[in-house]
């Protein structure tokens, strides 16, 4: 056992640890995290994509899925417009900022420590995983990302493939990406009525799109407990001809299940 199990107090000794030594990294690289917004979008489209704000979980409470859409508004709103241009990095952390109440947020859904929980500001996971799942259809390097360790709910409205998201934490659980092109590229991100919507756009057409698809995917049960695993392969297509010029292994996932497995998909 770790000595953050033994007692509450040295888990959160050792949360602020992480979170200080992550401080003194950012201060580091600051001059290469990307600050630069503009609310005009570029002229070219990569990707775009949405995901729903309301769909059944389980037996969680409602009250806090429209907690959740509170909270996507504010952290939407710190990166909806960021321009990421050659060289810099996109930090998930160093936009939106500490989920507090005087900024707004408000209880929310948490996945943390193989539970289901509710903190300030629980909810802009959903957030994190739009952004990881458009930034998959781009250039954009992936350098950091951090997957859920369970598979808390069925897949009950579910358009992504299972283990394609990224899980968040302030601040040290980041997700962030790099620009290794010659050109910048844009986010564009905001809220409806029924959806969290993104978009990411650049300045000159990019001669390549991508294609995600799902591989060997199966639940598997291990004594008293279920798992599921797959793959999620990336293609890489040219734009022109439409053949595929490559394809790579980006996800290898396997989590503990949650919930009940139905009968007819064992």
């Amino acid at each position: 056992m770790r000595i953050s199990e033994i007692h509450p107090i040295f888990y959160r000794m050792r949360i602020n640890q992480k979170r200080f030594f992550r401080f003194l990294y950012n201060l580091k690289y600051r001059k290469k995290i990307a600050r630069t917004f503009n609310n005009n979008s570029y002229s070219y489209i990569c990707k775009k994509h949405q995901s729903l704000l309301r769909r059944k979980l389980g037996d969680s409470d409602p009250k806090l899925q429209e907690n959740k859409i509170t909270n996507l508004k504010i952290a939407s709103r710190k990166i909806d417009g960021i321009i990421i241009q050659p060289g810099e990095i996109f930090s998930f952390w160093c936009l939106v900022g500490k989920t507090t109440k005087s900024k707004g947020y408000i209880e929310g859904m948490q996945l943390s420590m193989g539970e289901v929980k509710t903190g300030v500001g629980g909810g802009i996971c959903q957030l994190a995983n739009l952004l990881y799942w458009l930034i998959l259809h781009t250039p954009l390097e992936v350098i950091e990302r951090h997957h859920h360790s369970f598979d808390p709910f069925p897949d009950e409205g579910r358009v992504l493939p299972f283990g394609s998201g990224a899980s968040v934490f302030y601040n040290y659980v980041d997700l962030r990406f790099r620009n290794p092109t010659n050109q910048p590229f844009q986010i564009r991100v905001w809220v409806t009525d029924k959806h969290l919507k993104g978009a990411v756009y650049t300045n000159e057409d990019w001669p390549f799109s991508y294609h995600i698809e799902e591989r060997n995917h199966a639940f598997i049960r291990g004594g008293e407990k279920n798992f599921r695993q797959n793959e999620i392969w990336r293609k890489v297509i040219d734009k022109r001809t439409g053949d595929c010029i490559g394809e790579s292994l980006l996800i290898k996932n396997f989590s503990e299940v949650k919930y009940e497995i139905p009968e007819e998909i064992e």
